[in-house]
């Protein structure tokens, strides 16, 4: 029985179609509530069987968890408590969601004794399963990828764009900033202050500080003006030019100058930049001035 038919809204219309009919006369706005009501049924019940697409391999079957246990014991233990264990699957797959939903069916691995690499098995070395899949054939930081994109198609889009991570590159990898094996997918997450920061600053040192004076921006974290992924503008900025500085800082315009902070910009702002025209290079934060100049 479909969850429509199966909701309590049409189960009412089954069992009083002269009622439900009288009542649409009198409130013809009563269709549309009911139809909502239908539709929240239909929803839940799609939320309790999230479905994962798993990866169809040639001449591969899923064999599910407890097989991988037998020789990779502590990343199974430690998988319970990932972010992406909470994944399910419907129908007779369901016992394979897990290591399987990434590194694709692994009969051929678990038959060989580990000979046959899995299909994603993101590692060099061993031989690739027979009638190979063509995922198996990308570099280890495009097979990566290409398994996290099944599921996440909006950051491929976001990867291409202008400016990005140098993941496309081959410079990095997904699970250098989201560890897909034990607990949070991502790096540093957690309720520490800073925490989410600690996979950009792994990298990025000079932005870490401390400073004599820091920019204020940085107590809420590098995505209030860095997007991750990709963006349209430089420096995967969330906006362009000065437009970025006064999503915060407040303007006035008062006799036709335009001021920030108190201070005459009405010059300034056309001349670039916040950070490029040499009035405030230090955007992370400075040692010397509190005006982030340099």
């Amino acid at each position: 029985m479909s969850p429509l038919r199966s909701s309590w809204v049409f189960r009412f219309w089954q069992a009083y179609p002269g009622r439900v009919r009288g009542l649409l006369r009198w409130c013809p706005g009563l269709a549309l509530l009911c139809a909502a009501l239908a539709l929240t049924g239909l929803a839940c019940r799609t939320v309790q069987r999230t479905v994962v697409t798993l990866p169809e391999v040639p001449g591969a079957t899923y064999i599910g968890n407890k097989e991988c246990e037998v020789c990779h014991e502590e990343i199974v233990r430690d998988f319970v408590t990932a972010d992406h264990a909470r994944l399910m699957a419907a129908g007779p797959r369901a016992l394979a969601v897990g290591c399987e939903s990434c590194h694709g069916p692994g009969s051929l691995h678990a038959e060989s004794g580990g000979e046959i690499k899995p299909p994603y098995s993101f590692s060099a070395g061993r031989p690739l399963p027979p009638e190979q899949h063509p995922a198996t054939a990308r570099p280890e930081h495009r097979a990566v990828a290409e398994a996290c994109y099944r599921c996440h198609g909006h950051v491929r889009a976001q990867f291409n764009l202008p400016s990005h991570h140098p993941l496309p590159e081959g410079q990095m990898s997904c699970t250098e900033c989201h560890p897909p094996h034990k607990g949070l997918a991502h790096t540093g997450g957690s309720t520490r202050l800073r925490a989410a920061e600690e996979g950009c600053l792994a990298c990025h040192p000079a932005q870490r500080g401390p400073f004599v004076f820091e920019h204020e921006a940085l107590r809420e974290g590098c995505s209030v003006c860095h997007v991750p992924h990709g963006s349209l503008h430089a420096k995967l900025l969330v906006s362009r030019d000065s437009n970025l500085c006064l999503r915060c800082h407040f303007q006035q315009i008062q006799g036709g100058v335009l001021r920030i902070g108190g201070v005459d910009h009405t010059q300034r702002v056309r001349q670039g930049t916040c950070w490029t025209v040499g009035c405030h290079e230090a955007v992370h934060g400075s040692r010397v001035n509190s005006s982030l100049r340099f």
